[in-house]
């Protein structure tokens, strides 16, 4: 009885001798080994690792994408106005080692809280050098971009990569809204009384030199009318010539009804003529062929 005891004893011990000297990495997960608290092992892959009980420690932390999000935060452009500004940053443990040493134990929350103060510096330094309107711009790509590259820099020391930063919200607060909006607003003002008064000046153009084409073409077309006018009194000067030339009292006569039916028969005409003028000359005689 002893003995089976004993022999019960012993695998237990063994069992939790092995059990205690194995441990398991997940594939999200960087692990430290320790002997008596010193890093002795700070490079650990996934899978299944042994360790001497009693002796050996490990710590294990997320390899993950991890993310980060602050709140507002007031920050001074270089127009001295203050923006209230949201931002998240996207960050993992490069260096497992250097992480456990400058966060005094690996903690998460450690970390983020160093992680965003630097960013706070960096976002300060970069508004700084900023207007309003470039903040809220497409300037604020390259705001973002080096804010990545320079907060890189310094997260190396704390064993952390940056794999991004966003701006998510950028507001304004009560007190500067109301005169940052008027700015905008004039602003805007400006720029589409600049695109009406060139708009006036180039309608200006066009309608100086439709007039002036205008005034070309009645020019040209009074000119051909004369034109046109003359030949036609040409032709029929030459047309009365020749008429004149083969019956010349006939002409005469034709020419006299011309004249009556042009100077008589109207409403309120008066003529004072004498009888026997030469204007009724072939109203005093018969005419026989």
């Amino acid at each position: 009885m002893d003995i089976k005891n004993l022999f019960v004893g012993a695998v237990a011990l063994i069992v939790m001798l092995l059990y205690t000297s194995v441990y398991m990495v997940d594939q999200r997960q960087k692990a430290i080994l320790f002997k008596f608290r010193e890093i002795v092992n700070a490079d650990i892959g996934p899978g299944l690792h042994f360790r001497i009980p009693f002796v050996n420690t490990v710590s294990k932390f997320p390899s993950q994408i991890l993310t980060m999000t602050s709140n507002s935060e007031r920050f001074l452009t270089g127009e001295k106005k203050y923006v209230l500004v949201d931002f998240f940053v996207k960050w993992r443990i490069q260096d497992v080692s250097a992480f456990y040493r400058s966060t005094g134990g690996g903690r998460i929350a450690d970390a983020e809280n160093r992680l965003e103060q630097i960013m706070k510096d960096g976002l300060r330094n970069e508004f700084s050098r900023r207007t309003i309107e470039e903040a809220l711009s497409a300037e604020r790509d390259n705001i973002m971009h080096g804010l990545e590259t320079k907060s890189n820099e310094v997260a190396k020391q704390l064993g952390i990569e940056i794999v991004d930063v966003r701006v998510s919200k950028i507001d304004f607060p009560d007190t500067v809204s109301s005169s940052v909006y008027e700015r905008m607003r004039s602003e805007r003002q400006r720029v589409a009384e600049d695109f009406r008064s060139r708009g006036k000046e180039e309608a200006e153009k066009l309608r100086a030199d439709a007039d002036r084409q205008a005034t070309i073409i009645k020019a040209e077309a009074y000119r051909e009318a004369e034109k046109i006018r003359g030949e036609g009194d040409a032709k029929a000067a030459e047309i009365y010539a020749r008429a004149y030339q083969q019956d010349a009292e006939f002409y005469s006569f034709y020419r006299s009804l011309n004249a009556y039916k042009n100077s008589l028969g109207k409403n309120g005409d008066v003529m004072v003529l004498e009888p026997d003028s030469e204007f009724f000359r072939y109203f005093n005689q018969q005419y026989a062929p």
